[in-house]
């Protein structure tokens, strides 16, 4: 790829391509988004530079919030065609997609994941419940008929069956679909459930207890690159944990291992049949009018729907996408044949 085509791109990610060269046709396919689907969008991707002979197609890991932010920013070439996401886009992103003239999207699940938590392969694996993980690593806990600061610091504290562990918890930064999902999943839903906040008069005040996360140093935002942490949770202190997505802890399972959620294992079947609790679909969002402008999105999405790809014993199984049933596959398959749009504002 010459290097002016490349300095290009990096201009167009970061928001500062002069608009006259916004309005030239390109020949390259822009995606961005999610570190989660980063890995798959990545294989696609690949695929499509070794049937074409050079690349055709440039995947950026942002992270789903940051992602939607360029996916959004306008509806000509001069930002992205695909936004990798780690959940649904939210009625805020559709508005602000709405505001800036990119109002024909394509919705396209692609697959299942599920968050983990991680820790170092050889220790006694834990079994939490999301209560327990919500009192571990929130701000604010519910304490003699009150919310107070987070008092706990060893998971023992908060039960005797969890292990004598310090609790650090290295998990997915505001940038994150990740973070989201792991708000949504386990935060909110075990706050919500509490006494002490449905007490709470102000439905802003009940949002901010239930989503702020700890700032004293057991939990600690990583960056977009999910192996990093890997890294520091195989070379750090017993009990270390980290947040992921399932594709990270398959590639590294001979040196890490996932805990069990309310009793069941992170496995592709529980994320598929949905048993495991932490299970969540992972999605491409696409511009339509981009696809008779840049040819190169075209062969993306079309090698993305192929069995090859995304059927049960596709390449993106193997990398650890929990794929779509078969029936789901050919919804899938009739979405990017029929370049169907979302038509309704997500909920």
């Amino acid at each position: 790829m010459p290097l002016g085509s490349r300095i290009g791109i990096v201009l167009l990610l970061a928001g500062l391509w002069p608009a006259a060269m916004q309005a030239q046709p390109r020949e390259m396919a822009l995606v961005t988004g999610s570190s989660t689907v980063f890995p798959f969008s990545r294989a696609v991707a690949e695929a499509v530079g070794r049937a074409a002979g050079g690349e055709r197609v440039q995947v950026a890991s942002t992270g789903t919030v940051h992602g939607f932010a360029q996916f959004c920013r306008g509806a000509g070439l001069g930002a992205p065609d695909v936004q990798d996401a780690s959940r649904r886009i939210t009625a805020g992103e559709f508005t602000l997609c709405l505001r800036n003239g990119v109002n024909e999207i394509m919705e396209i699940p692609i697959g299942f994941d599920g968050i983990v938590v991680a820790h170092r392969r050889g220790l006694p694996s834990p079994d939490f419940s999301l209560r327990q993980l919500w009192l571990g690593v929130a701000r604010q806990v519910p304490q003699g008929g009150r919310m107070v600061a987070n008092p706990f610091f060893n998971w023992r504290q908060i039960s005797p069956a969890l292990p004598d562990w310090p609790i650090r918890v290295i998990g997915p930064p505001p940038s994150s679909g990740t973070r989201d999902s792991f708000v949504e999943l386990v935060m909110a839903a075990s706050c919500a459930a509490a006494a002490e906040i449905r007490a709470l008069p102000d439905a802003a005040e009940r949002a901010r207890a239930c989503t702020a996360l700890r700032e004293d140093g057991a939990w600690i935002d990583a960056g977009e690159d999910d192996q990093v942490t890997i890294r520091r949770i195989v070379e750090g202190a017993d009990g270390v944990l980290g947040i992921f997505g399932f594709s990270f802890l398959e590639a590294a399972q001979d040196r890490i291992e996932g805990a069990a959620i309310e009793g069941v294992d992170d496995t592709p079947e529980t994320i598929a049949e949905g048993r495991y609790p932490l299970s969540r679909p992972l999605y491409l969002y696409v511009k339509r009018p981009n696809l008779d402008r840049v040819p190169a999105l075209r062969d993306f999405l079309l090698e993305y729907a192929s069995e090859r790809a995304l059927g049960r014993e596709g390449y993106l199984a193997r990398l650890g996408l929990v794929p779509p049933s078969a029936t789901r596959l050919r919804m899938i398959q009739d979405t990017v044949r029929d370049r169907i749009i979302m038509l309704r504002r997500p909920g």
